[in-house]
């Protein structure tokens, strides 16, 4: 059991089990990127994928957008690999285009983020991945 608020483990395997699309920020054509490892776990998991990054890349198959807001469609879990001093704003825009989750990765922490995410009532985790947490949900069902 964690002592930190982000890293609920329902709260996780809840977001894990319910999400369906991932924006995935920070996302581009590049395998050798943890973004793009990630991405294409999550694709092998039966989740669809939608890249956000400024230039909008085709990767793995789905067309990439520029912007959150750019995405024609509902996201379930918005996935950003960026700084931690830069992660907040994506929270932000989560939560503007109606997204249920965001996830921020290993070593992206903004607890004001945490705060302003889950205050408006979307699910948020920080600080890990979702390949690092998919065994432990299947091995907890």
């Amino acid at each position: 059991m964690t002592s930190v608020p982000w890293q609920d483990g329902d709260e996780i395997r809840s977001i894990l089990e319910d999400c369906e699309t991932w924006a995935v920020v920070g996302l581009s054509g590049n395998p050798h990127r943890t973004a793009f490892r990630i991405a294409e776990f999550l694709q092998s998991k039966g989740k669809r994928i939608v890249p956000i990054h400024p230039t909008a890349p085709t990767v793995l198959d789905e067309p990439g957008y520029a912007t959150l807001a750019d995405v024609p469609f509902a996201v379930d879990c918005v996935d950003v690999f960026r700084r931690s001093e830069a992660a907040g704003e994506f929270a932000d825009q989560a939560v503007a285009v109606g997204a249920k989750a965001v996830w921020f990765q290993l070593g992206v922490l903004d607890e004001a983020a945490y705060e302003r995410t889950t205050a408006a009532g979307v699910r948020m985790v920080m600080d890990t991945c979702p390949k690092i947490e998919w065994p432990r949900t299947e091995w907890e069902r």
